[in-house]
């Protein structure tokens, strides 16, 4: 396949269109992407909730639920008459489905709020230590990992891994849901903690201290492969016809960081949302005595890079606080946030965004205070104060990773790219700047969708580089440069 360049692409490319179905731990949507010779446009099709199922004390995802909904998207894309080069689909991380011999699936799958992996990486570590899984995989240690959910599933006789003949990660059986192929996207299963960095493979040995088959996982496959093309009673009733399913960068974050507009590799990026995700993109993994000791993690890219970061909390206490305010008849809208922002100073001391005690209470604003009481910090004494706080925080939290992260990155960092929701806040982003010392370019906000299209546009030979899809990224959006003060 010979891949076009941009003189190419002036001359040719002509209303190209691609569906991105991207699936959010919350919400998801179904958007139709639309390229031509100069820009990328979004049309989001339809919008939908993703809620979780609580059954007998277990959670569960609706992934028929999801199904339809895509299929209302899909179908909300053939209305428009146009040919859809292929459609894509990308998700959270972790989570799996399993699927019996004759193809259907072993009902609902667990997700990773479940409290049923509370302690098992602790039981998981008696049979094969914290080190070595670190070691095998360059994963940071998280309980609800799917190698915990594995293990905690076995430990449970759960019945649908025990009927299992194959296991999906969620893109992945969504995929299957509408083509009826069964594969292992890289991106995807990166987040697991049971895949080999190194090779790019299931690893046995991992699974089996899990109580799991290695072969109950399809065919590993890059981002651009061809899944399958749409069933026919599927083609038929979406009126699409036999759209190519392309697997995209199947995990949503590496997606995004496909999108990042950078002119060179001497950049950081920040998914920034209601959690952030800060890191490099290297060639190959980054497993090290000080990774571990810092427990940063190595997920898949796009062109098989490694996406080494750290996960951070985001806005979840901003809006976990503006949820308790708001039952208490305060409810502050983001312009009025930015403007309490104003009438205050800055923080006399800081917080950790990603302390225990923030994980999930019932009441952030009094766990805030509590913390701060605690640890013999100053008490935020209004919510202007509190908003404040959490901003600060947040600000050094980055500037700290980064820090880090300069430590072992083989380059300079020299700018911060600031993705996802977190790219319109510009009270943070220069917040942000001023802390890390560094320019911060924010954009795009929908970054996630953009590095999935620009993945399908690829396997459609519309562009022929990784460096290519940025540079095209780069010319459809607009970004906003925040310099530090000095």
């Amino acid at each position: 396949m010979r891949f076009l360049s941009f003189t190419d692409l002036n001359i040719i490319m002509n209303k190209q269109h691609f569906v991105a179905v991207d699936l959010g731990a919350t919400s998801g949507r179904v958007i139709l992407a639309t390229l031509d010779d100069e820009k990328l446009d979004l049309e989001v099709l339809h919008r939908f909730p993703n809620r979780l199922i609580e059954v007998g004390g277990k959670y569960f995802w609706n992934i028929f639920a999801l199904y339809e909904d895509i299929l209302q998207g899909l179908t909300e894309a053939g209305k428009r008459k146009v040919e859809v080069r292929s459609i894509g689909i990308d998700t959270w991380g972790v989570d799996f489905v399993a699927v019996a011999e004759d193809g259907t699936l072993c009902g609902l799958p667990r997700a990773y709020r479940d409290p049923y992996t509370n302690g098992i990486p602790e039981e998981y570590f008696e049979k094969c230590s914290r080190k070595e899984v670190y070691e095998r995989t360059g994963i940071q240690i998280m309980n609800f990992n799917s190698l915990f959910q594995l293990y905690a599933q076995h430990k449970e006789q759960s019945s649908a891994l025990k009927a299992a003949d194959q296991i999906l990660f969620m893109p992945d059986a969504l995929s299957y849901l509408l083509t009826g192929e069964k594969v292992c996207e890289y991106t995807i299963l990166s987040t697991s903690q049971f895949m080999n960095p190194r090779t790019k493979q299931v690893d046995e040995k991992l699974l089996e201290v899990a109580g799991v088959d290695k072969a109950r996982f399809p065919e590993v496959v890059m981002p651009g492969h061809k899944i399958g093309t749409l069933t026919e009673s599927i083609a038929k009733a979406t009126g699409l016809g036999a759209v190519p399913v392309v697997a995209v960068a199947g995990h949503d974050t590496g997606s995004a960081v496909a999108a990042v507009p950078a002119e060179d590799e001497g950049f950081a990026y920040l998914s920034s949302g209601t959690w952030s995700l800060m890191g490099v993109e290297l060639k190959e993994p980054e497993i090290t005595e000080e990774s571990y000791a810092m427990n940063f993690t190595n997920e898949g890219g796009v062109d098989g890079t490694t996406r080494f970061l750290k996960n951070i909390t985001g806005m979840w206490l901003l809006e976990q606080c503006r949820a308790t305010w708001k039952k208490q008849g305060k409810d502050y809208s983001y312009p009025e946030i930015m403007q309490m922002m104003k009438t205050t100073s800055p923080s006399v001391d800081l917080l950790d965004p990603d302390a225990a005690e923030f994980a999930a209470p019932t009441n952030m604003p009094e766990a805030i205070k509590a913390y701060c009481e605690k640890n013999g910090k100053a008490v935020p004494q209004d919510d202007a104060q509190m908003i404040r706080l959490i901003f600060d925080s947040l600000a050094a939290k980055y500037a700290d990773v980064l820090g880090k992260l300069q430590q072992v990155s083989p380059f300079t960092i020299k700018t911060l790219h600031v993705i996802g929701g977190g790219a319109q806040n510009d009270l943070l982003n220069q917040m942000t700047a001023d802390a890390c010392g560094i320019p911060v370019v924010a954009g795009p906000s929908e970054a996630t969708a953009l590095g999935n299209v620009m993945v399908q546009a690829r396997a459609a030979g519309l562009v022929g580089s990784l460096q290519e899809m940025r540079s095209y990224i780069r010319r459809s959006i607009e970004t906003k440069t925040f310099t530090p003060n000095k």
